[in-house]
Order: structure tokens, then sequence, then C-alpha cells
């Protein structure tokens, strides 16, 4: 574990670098002070950490106490070779395994990441957008009440497969109102869920919530519902 931090007046920031299996995953972790939580963020399709989207809803949760891990699920050789075939972004067993470790790392860091930031114990929450939306919750299926939480955006929850049964942890699915098909999708994956669980449809957005307002309200609906289920 590499680790390069920042202490701003009520921000603790820092580039971790996660050993997954036969890779290094680099990723930032930031938490305001007294955070009452942490959202590792799942990227979808062709996207990385520094997602503007993501990054956008990631400085929202910050905004309401949150503290937030945006993770590069893929290296850049594999995002290399990924842009051309585009079969690892659908790889939904070897992304779930990756934010597996992930969660492990910040299991294992609590007690130092306490002496940093001084936050209250921090649950663990997911964010997954797109294909990043599946390997959320296959990661959390397998990680049971270790997960305290998952929104998806935009997602495809189907990707998830038999484990949507299996998955503990409070469930929210946002999609847009103008896609379609990913709505079709998310209707099966919810009837499918047997956790606490919401559906909620944005009007006007299409699949990347790209239109005026329509992110805004994402970042909204996510903030309410980890505050709802992250508390300490």
């Amino acid at each position: 574990m590499g680790i390069t931090k920042t202490k701003l007046t009520d921000i603790w920031s820092a580039t971790i670098h996660i050993l997954a299996d036969k890779v290094t995953l680099e990723g930032e972790l930031i938490l305001p002070q007294d955070a009452r939580g942490v959202v590792l963020f799942a990227h979808g399709s062709g996207s990385s950490r520094h997602s503007p989207r993501n990054q956008f809803v990631a400085q929202m949760l910050r905004t309401s106490g949150m503290g937030t891990l945006l993770l590069d699920l893929l290296t850049p050789q594999e995002e290399s070779v990924d842009f051309h075939t585009r079969h690892l972004r659908f790889d939904i067993d070897l992304l779930a395994k990756r934010l597996m470790h992930a969660s492990r790392w910040l299991e294992e860091s609590t007690e130092w990441i306490n002496k940093q930031a001084h936050p209250e114990h921090l649950r663990l929450g997911y964010f997954g957008a797109s294909t990043g939306g599946g390997a959320a919750l296959m990661a959390a299926a397998a990680l049971g009440t270790r997960v305290g939480a998952i929104v998806s955006r935009g997602g495809r929850p189907d990707l998830a497969g038999p484990a949507l049964a299996e998955v503990k942890a409070p469930t929210l699915l946002i999609v847009g109102g103008f896609d379609e098909q990913v709505i079709d999708l998310n209707k099966d994956a919810y009837a499918q869920m047997t956790c606490e669980k919401a559906l909620q449809i944005v009007p006007g957005a299409t699949h990347l919530f790209e239109e005026p307002g329509t992110l805004d309200k994402v970042a909204e609906l996510a903030a309410d519902w980890f505050q709802r289920h992250l508390q300490p």
C-alpha cells in the first residue's frame, strides 16, 4: 500500500494504492472532518475515477458528510486494452473482486484512518455507475452486512445475475426517464432483490444524466440514501 496524503482545513485526502491479486489499483480517498461513512465508487463502462459525473456526485456526498473513495478498477494498461476490445468493462466478476479488495483495505485501515482524520467508525457504501452498478451489487452480495448501503446510477444490476437475491444492503436504483432499456433492466433486477430497496426514475434524463439539473437530482437522492443508511 502506498499513500500520499494532504491535510486541508476540514478535509483529509490521500492517494492510495491497493494490491488486488497481481495488480495495483490507484484511488483517491477524501474524508471530511467527522465523516459518518465512506462511499466507494465503482465506475462504469470506459470510465475512471476522473469521471466528471462521479467527481460531481462525490463532491456533493462530501458536502453531506460522507467520505469518498474513487478508485480505478482497471490499471492503465488494462484500460488501454479495454479501449479497443471493450471486454474488461463487462467482466463483472473481475470488477466485483477488485471492489472487495478495496473494501477489505478500508476495513483493515480503519485504525490508521482514524488517527489521520478522526472520524467516527466509517460504515461502507457503494456508488455504482453503468456496469459498475452490477459489480457493486455482486461485491455487496459476497460481503453481506459489511456493506451498509448501495446506490446505482444508470446501472446494469442485471449483470449481477443470481447475486441480486443475496444482497443485504439497502439499495437505491436511479435511472434516467429516457433510458428506456435500462429502466426495464432495473425493474427486472428490482423484482429479484429481497433487501430494502427503492427505484427512482429521474424525468428528462438520458443514460449519462447530461441534461441540466438531472445529475444534481442523482446526487441529492444518493446523499439522502447514504445519510439514512450509513449512520455510525
